[in-house]
């Protein structure tokens, strides 16, 4: 089974999360905690478009799968590639752990990592193109010309 999910288009939230809460719901985990994001209709774009370099994800996802398994915890990742239109879901991410309180702070950690250091590269949709967002990207550390 795999903890890192990616799909083309916009996410199926309600296929994606219950499919979690049904594998994950027996293994005596007390709190499973989802974080769902959702494209904003803003500044005039259609919507997002995300490429991924999966080599450098993969590794930063079991990155996080290591400190999650330090707590008794696991994490879960689902996003998008391509296109995502306006009030549709790019990014799912949840924990499963025995106790609230790790899950609740696992979460909130991963999220904001996730936005400071996953290799995925955002742009906006206007009037069909793709124009990459700058002002709203970050830096991955590490990254740069050698």
């Amino acid at each position: 089974m795999s903890y890192l999910e990616l799909y083309d288009g916009s996410l199926e939230v309600e296929q994606i999360t219950n499919k979690w809460y049904n594998d994950f719901r027996l293994s005596n985990f007390g709190a499973i905690i989802t974080f769902v994001g959702v494209v904003r209709d803003e500044d005039g774009i259609d919507g997002l478009s995300f490429d991924i370099y999966e080599p450098i994800l993969n590794s930063w996802f079991e990155s996080w799968q290591t400190k999650a398994k330090e707590k008794n915890a696991i994490v879960l990742m689902a996003h998008s590639r391509g296109d995502v239109l306006n009030h549709t879901s790019s990014y799912i991410a949840a924990v499963c752990s025995p106790k609230r309180r790790v899950a609740l702070e696992l979460i909130d950690e991963f999220v904001e990592d996730f936005k400071a250091s996953a290799p995925i590269w955002k742009y906006d949709l206007i009037d069909g193109k793709r124009v990459y967002a700058l002002e709203r990207s970050t830096k991955i550390d590490g990254a740069g010309i050698l």
